[in-house]
């Protein structure tokens, strides 16, 4: 390599080392954040919502009041399936991905974290989403849990309760 190209990478080194920096810093304060914050807090309990999902939630639904209902807000996300339905026949395809495309990322992604370590759980919802996995697609059993996830989010910020595993599986 020429003297030249080892400035200019020596250089990026140190913009990437400046930028992991920062990222590391803006990780402390979002962790901060999670644990002074009461709801943030709660919505950690859910399996899959780490400090990061915890204060987007927290941010997107506030006291969850300008929603009526779980599904509502979970339609907010992107994370319903469409309806194309007409003349008394139900078809729901594929969900929408309308809405909040960041959070409805952290969402999946926090789903699919859950999804991977559900098999070693033994509650409800966890036997839930391996019964799902096992008989659809990953991916669908992880828009799945991430739906639920949310509908329980608002549950638990509305009512300004803590996550009941015993009620989060149907």
């Amino acid at each position: 390599m020429t003297a030249r190209f080892r400035r200019l990478l020596d250089g990026l080194w140190d913009d990437l080392r400046a930028l992991d920096g920062r990222v590391s810093k803006l990780d402390g304060e979002i962790t901060a954040i999670a644990t002074n914050e009461p709801s943030a807090v709660h919505l950690q309990q859910l399996r899959g919502v780490g400090p990061m999902i915890a204060t987007a939630l927290v941010v997107a639904l506030g006291d969850a009041r300008q929603f009526a209902n779980g599904r509502q807000f979970a339609a907010s996300l992107g994370l319903t399936p469409r309806q194309h339905s007409s003349g008394g026949k139900d078809r729901l395809l594929g969900i929408s991905k309308r809405g909040d495309t960041y959070l409805r990322t952290l969402m999946v992604h926090g789903a699919r974290s859950a999804l991977r370590t559900a098999k070693s759980k033994e509650d409800r919802l966890s036997q839930w989403a391996v019964r799902l996995a096992e008989r659809s697609h990953p991916n669908v059993a992880a828009i799945a849990l991430a739906n639920k996830t949310a509908r329980m989010a608002w549950a638990m910020l509305r009512h300004g309760t803590d996550y009941q595993p015993n009620q989060a599986a149907a």
